[in-house]
C-alpha cells in the first residue's frame, strides 16, 4: 500500500468509524434483514471512501451520513419494486418475517424481555413504511425530531403526526398487558 493509499485510509477510519454503529444500527432499523442491512451499509461505506474529501469538510457528518444511508435505501427500495420481487418467508408465504436485531437486543438474556420484544417487532411490523421509520428513529434509535426531518425531507409537523399516530396504533397493538392483539 503506498502513503496515499494509507492516508485515505486512516482519513476514513477517522472520519467514519466514530458513526459505524449507529450507521449499522440505522441500515438495520430500515431494512428489517441482517443481510440486507449490511448490503446496505457496505454500499454507503463505499460511497463515503469515494467522497472523503467532502466529509472531511463537515463538522458534524453524523447526520450528513444518516441522510445518505436513507437516500440510498429508498433508492434500493425504488429499484427493487421496479423489478417486482416478492420476499418468500419460511412458511413460503409472501412477505417473510422480520429478524430480531443481532447481538443488540435490549434483554436478549432475559427470555421474559425477549418475549415482549417479539411481540413489539411484530407490532411495529405491522405498523406503515412511515409510521415504522419514525418511530424506530425516535423511539429505538435516539434520533431527534429535527434529525428525522433532516434525514426524510418531511416537515416537523408530519414527523409529529406520524410519531404520534405510529406510537397511538402500537398501544392498538399491543393492548394493556403487552401482548399481540
Amino acid at each position: 500500500m503506498d502513503s496515499f493509499e494509507q492516508n485515505q485510509t486512516e482519513l476514513f477510519d477517522r472520519l467514519l468509524r466514530p458513526h459505524m454503529e449507529r450507521l449499522y444500527r440505522l441500515a438495520f432499523r430500515l431494512t428489517g434483514h441482517k443481510a440486507d442491512a449490511e448490503d446496505l451499509y457496505q454500499d454507503v461505506l463505499m460511497r463515503m471512501y469515494a467522497r472523503l474529501e467532502e466529509l472531511a469538510e463537515l463538522s458534524d457528518p453524523g447526520p450528513w451520513l444518516s441522510r445518505v444511508l436513507y437516500n440510498q435505501f429508498v433508492d434500493n427500495r425504488r429499484r427493487y419494486a421496479r423489478q417486482r420481487l416478492v420476499s418468500v418467508g419460511e412458511d413460503g408465504l409472501p412477505g417473510g418475517t422480520i429478524e430480531a436485531m443481532p447481538d443488540t437486543t435490549p434483554g436478549s438474556g432475559d427470555p421474559g424481555r425477549l418475549f415482549d420484544i417479539n411481540h413489539l417487532q411484530a407490532a411495529i411490523a405491522r405498523l406503515s413504511d412511515e409510521h415504522r421509520l419514525v418511530v424506530l428513529l425516535h423511539d429505538a434509535e435516539g434520533y431527534k425530531l429535527e434529525e428525522i426531518q433532516t434525514l426524510t425531507g418531511d416537515p416537523l409537523g408530519t414527523i409529529k403526526s406520524r410519531l404520534h399516530r405510529a406510537r397511538a396504533r402500537l398501544r392498538d397493538l399491543l393492548g394493556e398487558d403487552g401482548t399481540f392483539s
